[in-house]
């Protein structure tokens, strides 16, 4: 009975959760550029990129159609060791600068962060007074770099997160990671939006260079192989709380692809998990030690119903209870995304949610992931 009711209450304090974060999106205005804007702001787009040559391409394409001044901003392309044709397709396009992150490294120097060394080299060549990030196997609308400017100069801020989508759901696989993606999306918006924690996705940033160095860059936290994002961002957050924003407007949408397999998905994920207990901001520890909480208890209930059938029933009536507060709260975001169609596929993808929020919470502290083809501990 002790067991069942601690399920109850894991319940009523996740659900309090996505209760919040819902109205929080809600309430989260959408940003349109100011009538009569005039961008004066000189951007820097910062593109690391290892074996990119089938992405790059496209990637490069939808950043130079800017309907932004072409003389306010650069775009430059850090390449990371590949043993592609990246560098050869990055350097067919004229107004793209090209970097080999090699040349700035020590012969043999080996790193546990290539892609903040990629990034801090960049900003230290770069022009532009605003970082804007990206990956190199993402595709950006064409209004873009005036939606970041435009927070930027109107709001003051010095850190913008911006949303991110996966594209060409096709099967369960690309259904279930973009169905998860949504969901950290929504909550990244909402916990921006009331200061809860700090949270965003790297390929779709943008900050002031001032307040990169203000902060000591990734000074302190460049042995850790991720959170060139939300490392970075709790930085800035801790010295400019109140400046510190969520671009939420379709135009600032970034898309990308989701992970063609099983292996690959799990292995991005365990790295975005690997970064958990490395956050300072332990607001958002707390939330992701009781989402996890919350996931392990239907494990240890699935094993108990098999002996008591109470268990059995407190499990069906709590992961129906799961899964109905969570498509509540996920319906505002599908529909920002376009994507409410996926709702339909939820129920299904719950059970695997479950186990995947398990393995990879518990791979990302105790093991270890392939990232472009490289073992990471």
């Amino acid at each position: 009975m002790v067991f069942i009711l601690s399920g109850a209450f894991l319940f009523l304090l996740y659900a309090a959760c996505l209760v919040f974060y819902r109205r929080a999106w809600l309430s989260l205005p959408l940003y349109k550029v100011p009538d009569g804007f005039a961008p004066r702001t000189q951007i820097s787009v910062i593109i690391p990129a290892r074996n990119e040559e089938e992405n790059i391409g496209a990637c490069l394409h939808s950043i130079l159609a800017q309907d932004y001044p072409a003389d306010l901003y650069e775009v430059i392309v850090v390449d990371d060791h590949s043993t592609d044709k990246t560098a050869l397709v990055v350097s067919g396009e004229t107004r793209a600068r090209l970097i080999s992150l090699s040349d700035h490294l020590i012969a043999g120097e080996r790193l546990n962060a290539y892609k903040k060394k990629a990034i801090d080299i960049a900003i230290g060549l770069a022009r532009g007074d605003l970082i804007v990030t990206t990956d190199a196997d993402c595709v950006v609308e064409k209004t873009w770099l005036r939606l970041l400017a435009a927070c930027y100069e109107e709001t003051g801020a010095l850190f913008i997160a911006a949303p991110v989508a996966y594209t060409g759901e096709n099967s369960f696989l690309t259904i279930f990671q973009s169905l998860d993606f949504m969901t950290l999306q929504g909550i990244t918006g909402a916990s921006v939006y009331r200061k809860v924690h700090t949270m965003c996705n790297g390929a779709n940033l943008a900050y002031s260079k001032d307040a990169f160095y203000e902060v000591g860059g990734f000074r302190n936290i460049d042995a850790i192989a991720s959170g060139d994002d939300m490392l970075l961002m709790h930085k800035i957050h801790c010295r400019h709380p109140d400046r510190i924003r969520f671009l939420k407007a379709p135009g600032a949408i970034v898309r990308t692809a989701p992970m063609p397999t099983w292996k690959s998905f799990f292995n991005q994920r365990i790295r975005w998990a690997s970064k958990a207990d490395k956050y300072d901001d332990k607001r958002v520890i707390v939330v992701l030690a009781l989402v996890y909480t919350w996931n392990l208890w239907f494990l240890a209930a699935g094993i108990g119903a098999f002996f008591e059938p109470r268990v059995l029933i407190a499990w069906i009536a709590l992961l129906a209870a799961k899964t109905a507060v969570e498509m509540w709260f996920l319906e505002p975001v599908a529909k920002f995304f376009g994507k409410t169609r996926l709702l339909w596929y939820f129920p299904v993808a719950q059970p695997v949610h479950i186990a995947y929020t398990i393995i990879a919470g518990w791979l990302g502290k105790f093991g270890s992931y392939q990232w472009k083809g490289r073992q990471v501990k």
